[in-house]
């Protein structure tokens, strides 16, 4: 497409224009750096005087909608520096379907040679309002920050660092929580979503975005809950239980997100039964190949710390540890799987098999960095999404969206728990007791995935209301829910302070008494 400009006064230098941005880069990162000090210092107070109704991830996304608040309505709104342009071939664009490439023809007077300079540029969609402040649109949540650097080093620390025996003690229950569980939380909150945006006027909202909808919020992050499970060593075979859902369930919400999207281009709004099984055939077929790529990365990582030397250069090791486990997930990206399952296998088997041909030091090193990693990642990332809520510029706010949204998070919650421990329990001789199951369901908390994937596309109303829903959906789950955690294992009488050791005594135990 080429443009043709109207104005003669062009833009700023190049140069201005990279100064500003920046010195705006600068405060911005400046900003969530002194956030994040602050979070850590509270964190430290909150820790020493025994304080357990706030986390530190719930402190984050306080600290960032008060930074929030205040750059959305104290930043002054400046004109970007631009230029009319006119379509040379009077076709109309919209926001949905922009081009992109424009080729720009520009005056130089200055110059010898051709009247013009042919320039093309590269356009990377809306970066927001006109008026919004530079400040504002830089501190906006990135999903593809959020996606590429941040998520990996949380998945992968959280499969390098799983109490790997009780996991797979319990691997049959999560798998059927995180598999079946998910699938059946999107189902709900669709259907749920459907029926009831029909009874409300005003609002544009198809039966795939509301199924896409049920995907994003079928995604669980019970960071908070699990802080404080550790903290206070509640049972390891519930700590299992949500710690598994949670880290499975990711990796599933955000392929069952592509797959039911897949099934809407396909199917548009009617039911095709070729598109579904087509939607269920990449679901298996992204699962199946990101297991694959992760496992193998986490092999090959194992044999070339076996068979070289490479241990006796504990940094080299370190170093190729590390790499190797960061390129599964990119690997996995570029096959057009989903990164988040192979890194996560990649983690459970780099621990498993890659950690005991590690050299100590590297051992030390290398639990210490993603423990570093994962902590600073996670503050950092609800310190984003808690500065977004109020930067965020394509807010749809309905007040009974938002009331729906929370009635079927709630509901689909509880037709995934109860039904599926029921039928988990006819199979097993350690039984997912009542209060493990009232506690998981209270531990289903939305968080950074839900976010990320919610406003990752935002071109439609039905995607705005959605992405306005589900922020409000994190911050209250987050807040509250995280808040009310350790009144919430007094209430159930779900014993803390136990060890690893004296659970499995207790199960012996019991084994013997039914024997």
């Amino acid at each position: 497409m080429a443009v043709t400009f109207r104005d003669k006064n062009l833009e700023p230098s190049y140069e201005q224009r990279a100064v500003l941005q920046h010195r705006t880069d600068s405060l911005t990162i400046l900003m969530l750096l002194g956030l994040l000090l602050l979070t850590i210092l509270t964190v430290w107070l909150f820790k020493h005087r025994r304080f357990r109704f706030v986390h530190e991830t719930g402190l984050s996304m306080i600290y960032g909608l008060i930074v929030g608040a205040i750059i959305r309505y104290t930043s002054d709104a400046k004109h970007l520096p631009s230029v009319q342009a006119v379509l040379d071939d009077n076709r109309t664009f919209t926001s949905l379907d922009p081009p992109d490439y424009i080729t720009v023809y520009l005056n130089r007077s200055n110059t010898s040679g051709a009247p013009h300079d042919k320039v093309i540029y590269a356009l990377k969609g809306a970066l927001g309002s006109l008026e919004e402040p530079p400040l504002e649109r830089t501190v906006t949540f990135s999903p593809e920050l959020f996606f590429n650097v941040m998520l990996p080093v949380i998945i992968f620390e959280a499969g390098y660092s799983m109490k790997r025996k009780h996991f797979f003690k319990n691997l049959g229950a999560i798998l059927m929580y995180a598999l079946i569980g998910t699938t059946i939380s999107a189902l709900v909150i669709g259907g749920i979503m459907f029926g009831l945006t029909r009874l409300m006027t005003g609002i544009s909202i198809t039966l795939n975005e509301c199924f896409v909808f049920g995907a994003y919020l079928s995604a669980t992050d019970p960071v908070t809950v699990l802080a404080l499970f550790n903290d206070l060593h509640v049972d390891v075979d519930l700590y299992a239980l949500v710690f598994g859902e949670s880290v499975l369930n990711d990796a599933v919400a955000i392929v069952l997100s592509e797959s039911v999207e897949t099934y809407g281009e396909l199917s548009a709004d009617a039911f095709d039964l070729e598109a579904f099984f087509s939607a269920i055939g990449k679901f298996a077929g992204v699962f199946a190949g990101a297991f694959a790529i992760g496992t193998f990365m986490g092999v090959i990582t194992a044999i070339l710390t076996k068979f070289t030397k490479v241990r006796d250069f504990p940094l080299l090791e370190t170093a190729l540890f590390f790499l190797m486990s960061y390129s599964t997930f990119q690997a996995a990206e570029a096959a057009d799987l989903t990164g988040i399952v192979a890194v996560l296998f990649c983690g459970i088997t780099q621990a498993h098999y890659t950690y005991n041909n590690l050299s100590l030091e590297s051992k030390h090193r290398t639990k210490q960095l993603f423990e570093l990693m994962n902590f600073l990642s996670e503050n950092f990332v609800f310190l984003y999404i808690g500065v977004s809520i109020f930067t965020f510029e394509p807010h749809i706010w309905h007040a009974g969206f938002i009331f729906a949204s929370f009635l079927a998070v709630i509901v689909a919650r509880f037709c995934n728990v109860y039904p599926l421990s029921f039928l988990l329990n006819l199979g097993r001789s350690n039984k997912i007791k009542a209060n493990f199951q009232h506690m998981m369901m209270f531990s289903g908390l939305r968080g950074a995935i839900a976010f990320a994937l919610a406003i990752r596309d935002t071109d439609t109303e039905g995607r705005q209301l959605m992405a306005s829903a589900t922020m409000t959906l994190v911050l209250a789950t987050v807040i509250l829910c995280g808040g009310f955690t350790t009144p919430m294992l007094q209430w159930l009488q779900i014993r803390v302070g136990v060890e690893e050791n004296e659970t499995e005594l207790q199960q012996i135990g019991g084994d013997s008494m039914r024997n």
